[in-house]
């Protein structure tokens, strides 16, 4: 842990954020997904159908779950939770990014005729 902390230069933390477009290109390329980190009541009442749903507190049950050949961009409505997550899943050795905007922000940008620039598989 002190050689993690150690590490967070401003350059680290800076690299540690992806911004919404960056994230659409990122996924549609394949090299990304997004990891919702909220409970599940709350993703019962708002899914989304291009996410990994694991809450934050069964994360370290669940980490076989993720992909270690994608980056993980943390999500939640804002950044409080997705920002644990991205910690937690650096120190376990994922290349773990937080989604700066957030999942409400993110849906501002989809919405309407906008969501076509997500590619979904059909």
């Amino acid at each position: 842990m002190d050689s993690y902390i150690r590490s967070l230069d401003m350059k680290a933390i800076v690299s540690a954020k992806v911004e919404a477009d960056d994230f659409i290109t990122m996924y549609n390329k394949g090299e990304a997904i997004l990891l919702d980190v909220r409970y599940g009541f709350e993703h019962k009442v708002w899914g989304l159908p291009f996410t990994c749903n694991i809450p934050l507190n069964e994360l370290p049950d669940r980490l076989s779950e993720l992909p270690n050949d994608k980056i993980i961009v943390c999500a939640c409505p804002e950044s409080c939770r997705s920002n644990i997550a991205k910690q937690y899943l650096s120190l376990k050795g994922f290349n773990a990014k937080i989604l700066t905007c957030g999942m409400i922000k993110l849906m501002e940008r989809l919405k309407g005729g906008k969501a076509k620039d997500l590619h979904l598989e059909a």
